[in-house]
């Protein structure tokens, strides 16, 4: 197993994560302890990161490091929207990363 895969996978169980963490709906998300999530965005290599330009990898990497370096100016009504419109297909994305490894 080559070290994308490895990120891909790590990459899907925080998405399992964050998923668990929305099922109570958007009040509960914003009472709960949040992590602010993996680096693996950023050791995935940069043949499979240019195989796949539909994906803001700057974006990604930009963000979580905002979540971690600036947690009490985060907006959480911000994250609460990226979560839903963002985290879904990104999740299809990784999946078909997988897939074609």
């Amino acid at each position: 197993m080559n070290d994308d895969a490895v990120y891909l996978r790590h990459i899907l169980e925080c998405i399992r994560r964050i998923e668990e963490d929305v099922t109570g709906g958007r009040q509960q998300f914003f009472f709960l302890p949040h992590d602010p999530g993996s680096e693996s965005t950023q050791h995935l290599s940069a043949g499979l990161q240019a195989r796949h330009p539909e994906v803001e990898w700057r974006r990604i990497a930009a963000f979580r490091n905002v979540l971690v370096h600036d947690y009490l100016g985060v907006d959480l009504e911000r994250v609460w929207e990226i979560l839903e419109r963002d985290v879904p297909e990104f999740k299809g994305t990784v999946l078909k990363m997988l897939q074609e490894l």
